[in-house]
Formats: C-alpha cells, structure tokens, sequence
C-alpha cells in the first residue's frame, strides 16, 4: 500500500493538469456556464430542425415575401459611384424645382401674390390653345381677301400642330408640376395636363414669330407682342402649373412648329381648296 500511495502522488505531481496555472481546468463548471457553452457548442433545435426541414420552410414562405426580396425599388438604392453626368443632371433638376416652387408666387388665394391671382390667370388664358383656334376659325370665316384667308389657314394649322405635339409629349413624358393645382376645363380639352413641354409657352413663341413675320406691325406693338409672349409663357409658372425648364422648352418647341409651318407652308390655291371642303361649297365631280 505505501509503494502504490507513493507511486500514485508521484504520478500526480508529473501531470500536466495539476499545476497551478491549468488548476481552473479541472473544476467542476457551474450550471450556468455549463449550460451556456452548451447551447453555444450544441446548436438549437430550432436550428436542427431549419437544417433539417429545408423544403418545409421553403414551402412555408409566401410567394409575397420572395417577391419583396427579389424585387427592390430603384429609389432605396445607392449608387455608391454616381457618374458626373448623373450628378449634375440632378443637381439641374433640383435647382429647377426649387426655383419653380419658389416662383409659384400666384399657385394659391394665400400666396405672397394671391391677389393679383385672377389677372395672372386672365393672362394665361391668352395663351390657350382653344381660343386661338376657335378665334382663327371665326377670323377665317370674316375674312375676304385671298391673301388673308392663306394666313389663316396656315396659322390653324400651326395651332393644331402645336395641339397635338405637345399633347402626346406631355402623355409621353408625364412630368408632374411644382405644385398640386387643379385642372380646368379648357386644360383637359386642350389635352394640357402634364408639366412637360409648357403649351402655352409654345403656342405664345409660335403665334408671336408668326405674326411678326406675315402681319405689317408698327415698332410699338411688336414689342407688345414679344412682351405678351414672354408674359403668358411665364405666367403658368406664377400659378404654379410648369417648371421653368417646362418654359424653356415650350419657347424651343414654339420656334421648331414655327419653322416646320414655313417648311410646308400651303399655298393660296391649296387653301382655298380647304377651305371649299370645310364649308361644304365644293363643286360635284362628274
């Protein structure tokens, strides 16, 4: 019995395990600890069971979900290397709109200009495309020189090229205005519901550049006529309906339908022949 006491504390003396630094080892582990390292080693069986039941939890997910996770909106994402180009498209675009917003002195009764909002609206509506076709129409039928009726005919049909290509731009384009305003009549008549191109912008350049280059006008009024462009095209901008980029464009668009009407401008014989058709004063063909 000695010899083995002596060979067994020998034999611990020479473990490892038994020096003082490697002592905590051999303690026991309280319960707490215990049970924390073993849900940290052992995984859960929540997890056992998503590993084992894959297709399950596959199954279970709603077509909804997989469709949110696939499909994320353009706006939530950034665009960690934007171009320079981008960059100073929407820095362009934010200026417009806050400039536009601000110039939106007419848009509401209790805006800074609220009461001078019915003039400002007096003056847009001199730019509208249906009183000018209407008010054509009616000089058309008054008139009695062959020269004026080729006039006439050719500004109406400047008008409806206006009507129409800013009509389906403004459907092509979509743009909304600075502020939330409430159409007219007139407005969705004149298909002149969107922001982009400004039609009466448009319609102001093309009318102005067309009187002044076929009508015999003194000094005075053909600066009226600028000035009344310019006016009724910026005035939808006061009442809040166009962006001043909308504007712009409107004047461009109101130059090219301007040209175009002079590139294919009808001839005194080619109106009169409309114009017997449009009144039903057509001799029969035999």
């Amino acid at each position: 019995m000695p010899v083995n006491q002596t060979r067994s504390r020998a034999r611990d003396r020479n473990n490892v395990l038994n020096r003082p630094e490697f002592m905590s080892l051999n303690q026991p582990l309280k319960s707490g600890g215990a049970e924390a390292r073993g849900t940290a080693r052992r995984p859960s069986q929540r997890q056992q069971q998503n590993q084992h039941q894959p297709g399950e939890n596959a199954q279970n997910e709603s077509p909804e979900n997989n469709k949110e996770k696939k499909e994320l909106p353009e706006e939530d994402c950034m665009q960690l290397n934007p171009s320079f180009k981008g960059i100073a498209m929407n820095s362009l675009l934010a200026i417009d709109i806050c400039l536009s917003k601000r110039l939106g002195v007419c848009a509401y009764p209790t805006s800074s200009w609220g009461s001078v909002r019915s003039m400002v609206k007096l003056l847009a509506l001199t730019g509208h495309g249906i009183p000018w076709i209407f008010g054509t129409i009616l000089c058309l039928t008054r008139s009695n020189t062959l020269a004026g009726q080729e006039v006439l005919v050719n500004l109406l049909l400047a008008l409806f090229l206006d009507v129409m290509t800013v009509a389906g731009m403004q459907k092509l384009v979509k743009r909304k205005g600075p502020w939330e305003m409430a159409h007219g009549f007139l407005d969705y008549l004149a298909m002149d519901i969107y922001s982009f191109p400004a039609a009466h912008a448009s319609r102001a350049a093309m009318v102005s550049k067309f009187l002044l280059a076929h009508l015999v006008l003194a000094v005075p009024l053909r600066i009226l006529l600028v000035l009344w462009a310019f006016l009724a095209g910026t005035s939808r901008v006061f009442l809040g309906h166009h962006h001043l980029t909308d504007v712009g464009c409107g004047f461009a668009l109101g130059f090219l339908h301007y040209s175009l009407v002079e590139m294919v401008w009808l001839s005194s014989n080619t109106c009169q022949t409309l114009i017997s058709i449009g009144t039903f004063n057509w001799s029969p063909l035999y």
